[in-house]
């Protein structure tokens, strides 16, 4: 098998997205419903990579990448930008919401889109075709800038050698502190995590904050991908978006929380689903993520335990929540005060 053809490799896997209804009934037996979507004109864009669609007979994974005709409908406190970002832009690829740490958005491509994305209203879209110059010279120029957290779309489809030149240039800052790039591609795209990559970012001190969903992800591939990270010394943390009917229950998440340990990942917070417009079949209620937190807290080892929070609508920022006492409800919406003491309002509709 020659590399043009060779499915373990990561460009292979990109080239050969899957993005059409008659490419993915080769994987998967469609319903009605994922059909009309797929036929449908979706707001967020559609693709998957063949290796995360071999994975597509669960259930739970299935969920979050097909699309389905609940997306077409929108209720009352969903938005297109539900974290504000727009308002927070400081350049064509720069949000600044927190005074120590910018959110670079390096590019709109992603292998594989979720089907909750919070940046649907730009992913998987033309994104600007300048350069990084003036988000390189904007943190230049804000010495309170600490953090600076890469992400996108995901910034490891990316090719090295652009991604070791937008490294060395945010390193090269005397007052970045901390860098980090946010990903799915261990689950979605476990063979791009190549050793010359694993180079590029330990020489660069990466972080590594990855989004994982549900323990079926933690396939021998990403297990693999996950242990040769650690092996260069990269260190990572997982960030899980909790979902209706795909990881809301004890067993779901504790499942994957202590695989991730097991992989080298500790995870770090568990996400309520952000108010996308679309989003609601995915959303649980608030207290039903409280309830889910405690009992993580009272029953697993606390390094399998991350942040329950809340990413305050708005640009509030995130909200770490362990007990009803936090919030507030008004009607169908809870009210989260973040720490600058502000009060934010997510939709969370009566049961």
């Amino acid at each position: 098998m020659t590399k043009a053809d060779n499915k373990t490799d990561w460009k292979w896997q990109i080239a050969n997205r899957i993005t059409t209804m008659e490419e993915l009934s080769r994987y998967v037996d469609l319903s009605d419903d994922e059909c009309a979507a797929l036929n449908g004109s979706g707001a967020l864009a559609f693709a998957i990579t063949p290796y995360y669609a071999g994975l597509l007979e669960n259930d739970a994974l299935r969920r979050t990448v097909l699309p389905s005709m609940n997306e077409q409908f929108a209720v009352a406190g969903e938005l297109e930008d539900p974290l504000g970002e727009e308002n927070h832009r400081a350049s064509q690829h720069l949000i600044h919401t927190y005074p120590d740490k910018v959110l670079f958005l390096a590019t709109s491509f992603c292998s594989t889109y979720c089907r909750y994305c919070t940046r649907s209203r730009i992913v998987g879209k033309a994104g600007p075709q300048a350069g990084y110059e003036d988000s390189f010279a904007y943190i230049a120029a804000h010495p309170e800038i600490r953090d600076v957290l890469i992400s996108g779309g995901d910034p490891l489809t990316l090719t090295d050698s652009v991604i070791d030149g937008l490294l060395g240039r945010i390193r090269s800052i005397p007052h970045v502190r901390t860098v980090r790039i946010g990903s799915k591609v261990p689950a979605v795209l476990p063979m791009r995590i190549t050793d010359h990559l694993c180079e590029v970012l330990r020489r660069h001190r990466i972080w590594l904050s990855l989004h994982f969903t549900h323990a079926a992800e933690l396939t021998p591939e990403t297990a693999s991908a996950c242990r040769r990270l650690a092996d260069h010394g990269v260190q990572m943390v997982s960030q899980t978006v909790l979902l209706k009917g795909v990881n809301d229950s004890y067993e779901a998440l504790s499942e994957l929380f202590y695989g991730l340990l097991e992989i080298g990942v500790k995870p770090y917070y568990l996400l309520q689903c952000d108010p996308v417009k679309g989003s609601a079949h995915f959303r649980t209620s608030v207290e039903r993520g409280v309830e889910l937190i405690r009992s993580l807290h009272g029953n697993l080892s606390g390094l399998a335990v991350p942040q329950y929070v809340i990413d305050a609508p708005g640009g509030g920022g995130k909200v770490p929540l362990l007990s009803m006492d936090q919030v507030r409800r008004v009607g169908n919406e809870i009210i989260v005060t973040n720490h600058t003491g502000h009060a934010y309002r997510y939709p969370d509709p009566a049961e």
